[in-house]
């Protein structure tokens, strides 16, 4: 029979005081974030305060914010209990959310998912604000901002928030829509947040899938202990901050994150060459009837397909280039887990919103270098293939567009599609030639 998991039963040292906050209580935050300060050699003078749905937040309570992270390995599993939770909330406690911003001790605000933008429970939590400022609000933006002004109320002092969010940017995202937001409710606000808010910009990176039933199992069999909100994840974690921490934050860099004064050079990295590869691998793996990253990575093509476009990238990636044969190599592993699985199907979709990120700068620039980037003209040849109706289905926003573009001729079909993608790209004939030539490769026996 299983024991308690909880700090009463021995698993784990008294919960550290909270000084940190986080919105939200999902697998990412708790692998990474979470995982960061714990690691952190004063990892147990930082605990986190979290508010989350009421299922998890209560799980997790009734755990006193204990729960085991599943490092998945493709040799196997390796089992840890994470003790930096000390106090998990439903988001919905508006009394407990304020309270803990008003507290001077609490140090830094890490976030991961604003939401949408222009959601309508947005303009509802402006109104409620406008009216009284610790009115109970609904979105995640409109708790941020309660919290901010109970701070401002009890002269709490300075606090960085943190931008988790895998969108490049999330740093000035996030300080733009808490400014616009800000500027809606009370403009004196406004004038608080400039001098008492630091906003801090990330790249943050770790895979975590679904933790089932059987991960419950896993846990229970391997430490004889019944955790109801296990999270498994890889074993790479990254972690890139750029902001100033006025209060004080975790030493988060001798558990392996990086202090720099730009994320943007490793925005570009995670994008690049992760984000790209998996499109490079999701179209041109498919084609060749491969089901997974790992399947595909396994193919000495796609392998030989994937070194190409990373010395095209790897090019352009200025300070983020350091270590980058080290990087290249954890990528390698990464991919290769087949305990992890990656649906080269679900990464195919919505090809025309990812690949103007993840390859044409790359493009653009080995183009303005006078060069005819292979590696990305194999992507692009790849992409249009599955549109043409090769490899994994088709699942776009403009699919119906842009698969009536890419029939009859491949010749035809590639310069229509690089044209609906971006007229530069169809008026540079060298660039299309390269695509078409590859994408009649692909058509014609699957191998370019």
């Amino acid at each position: 029979m299983s024991s308690e998991l909880s700090r009463r039963a021995g698993a784990a040292r008294p919960a550290a005081p909270v000084r940190l906050i986080h919105l939200g209580l999902g697998d990412f935050f708790r692998a990474h974030q979470a995982w960061y300060t714990e690691h952190a050699p004063d990892g147990e003078e930082w605990g986190f305060a979290a508010f989350g749905g009421h299922e998890a937040s209560d799980l997790l309570a009734a755990q006193q914010g204990l729960y085991t992270l599943i490092t998945r390995s493709a040799h196997g599993d390796r089992f840890e209990v994470i003790a930096t939770v000390s106090e998990a909330w439903p988001a919905t406690d508006h009394d407990a959310l304020l309270r803990l911003f008003r507290a001077p001790e609490v140090a830094a605000v890490t976030v991961t998912e604003l939401g949408a933008r222009d959601h309508p429970d947005v303009r509802e939590d402006v109104a409620a604000l406008r009216t009284d400022p610790a009115a109970p609000v609904r979105t995640t933006r409109g708790r941020l901002l309660a919290g901010l002004a109970a701070r401002r109320r009890a002269d709490a002092g300075p606090v960085t928030l943190v931008a988790c969010d895998h969108t490049a940017g999330n740093g000035a995202i996030l300080s733009r829509l808490l400014y616009e937001m800000a500027d809606e409710v009370n403009q004196e606000l406004t004038g608080w947040l400039d001098e008492n808010v630091s906003v801090a910009a990330t790249v943050a990176d770790r895979v975590t899938p679904h933790t089932g039933p059987s991960g419950l199992r896993a846990v229970a069999e391997a430490t004889g202990r019944d955790d109801r909100v296990p999270v498994t994840a890889e074993p790479y974690a990254e972690w890139v901050l750029a902001g100033r921490f006025p209060a004080g934050r975790p030493r988060w860099e001798d558990a392996g994150a990086l202090l720099t004064t730009d994320v943007t050079p490793y925005e570009h990295r995670k994008q690049w060459l992760v984000n790209g590869s998996c499109s490079l691998l999701a179209y041109a793996g498919s084609i060749r009837e491969h089901a997974t990253l790992a399947e595909a990575i396994g193919d000495d093509a796609c392998r030989g397909w994937l070194e190409r476009w990373w010395s095209e990238a790897g090019r352009h990636l200025g300070r983020a280039a350091a270590g980058l044969d080290a990087y290249r190599q954890a990528l390698l592993e990464r991919i290769a887990n087949p305990r992890i699985r990656h649906s080269l199907a679900r990464i195919a979709a919505d090809g025309s919103r990812k690949l103007p990120e993840r390859v044409l700068p790359v493009l653009r620039a080995e183009r303005a270098a006078g060069r005819v980037p292979e590696g990305a003209a194999l992507i692009l040849a790849a992409w249009i293939s599955h549109l043409r109706g090769h490899g994994a289905p088709v699942s776009d926003p403009r699919a119906a567009e842009l698969t009536v573009l890419a029939a009859g001729p491949p010749a035809e079909g590639a310069h229509r599609v690089l044209d609906a993608l971006d007229p530069e790209l169809g008026a540079d004939d060298t660039l299309v030639a390269a695509v078409r030539d590859a994408a009649t490769r692909f058509d014609r026996v699957r191998v370019p």
